[in-house]
């Protein structure tokens, strides 16, 4: 069990450092919405910031809401840890610790954003990604001669936005139905993100495999 527990404590550290150091090297390298090609014109480097889930879903403009998606994200962590913990008692699998490892990582690195970057990172009420009409936060926005006011994001610990950067440049053909010309996947993701998705897809596909006994039992169940 203390190797097991030493994998996936080195997988999820090496796994928040690389997070945590894409994130902050955009944030510190990059304008907001700056466009970058990384891998030709099909994958590009995007930056932006988003209050709420993963791929930029929001959770809503009032205090409350950002607040019950930290403190989610915490209680979830906080189970993860524990059923991981569990699961190396009872000897499972290196490639099942490896997946759960890879949520548990994942959720975690966007909970730092949303705990820490909001204390070292001045919030700019001009950019477009702090403004959040509803939110009962007024700024002054100043842009040349121009000054106007905005409402913008709750700011502080737990409070703070998730830097995002990948996204695929790819569009349906313009001959597909309804989709054609639209983006086939248009959100703005980040390493904790693909993460939790590739954990969770892996769990899935392989669900027969990690949990043979549930399959068992719902196979009997279905020929009852």
């Amino acid at each position: 069990m203390k190797k097991q527990a030493l994998f996936i404590s080195a997988l999820v550290f090496l796994l928040l450092i690389l997070d945590q150091w894409i994130k902050l090297s955009i944030k510190n390298d990059f304008f907001p919405g700056e466009y970058k090609p990384l891998l030709g014109s099909w994958f590009v480097l995007h930056y932006t910031e988003n209050p709420g889930m993963a791929f930029g879903q929001t959770f809503g403009a009032t205090l409350w809401a950002k607040l019950a998606l930290s403190l989610f994200r915490i209680v979830a962590i906080g189970l993860i840890i524990r059923y991981l913990y569990q699961q190396m008692k009872q000897s499972a699998s290196k490639e099942f610790l490896v997946v759960v490892s890879l949520v548990l990582a994942g959720a975690t690195g966007n909970l730092l954003d949303s705990m820490f970057y909001d204390l070292f990172f001045s919030v700019d009420p001009c950019i477009a990604f702090n403004q959040m009409p509803g939110s009962g936060i007024k700024a002054i926005c100043t842009s040349g001669h121009f000054s106007y006011p905005v409402e913008v994001r709750h700011q502080g610990f737990l409070f703070g936005s998730v830097v995002d950067m990948f996204q695929f440049n790819l569009t349906w053909p313009a001959s597909f139905p309804i989709l054609g010309g639209q983006q086939i996947f248009p959100a703005i993701w980040n390493l904790a993100d693909a993460c939790i998705s590739v954990g969770l897809f892996w769990a899935i596909i392989r669900q027969k495999k990690f949990f043979p006994k549930k399959a068992v039992a719902e196979k009997q169940e279905a020929e009852s």
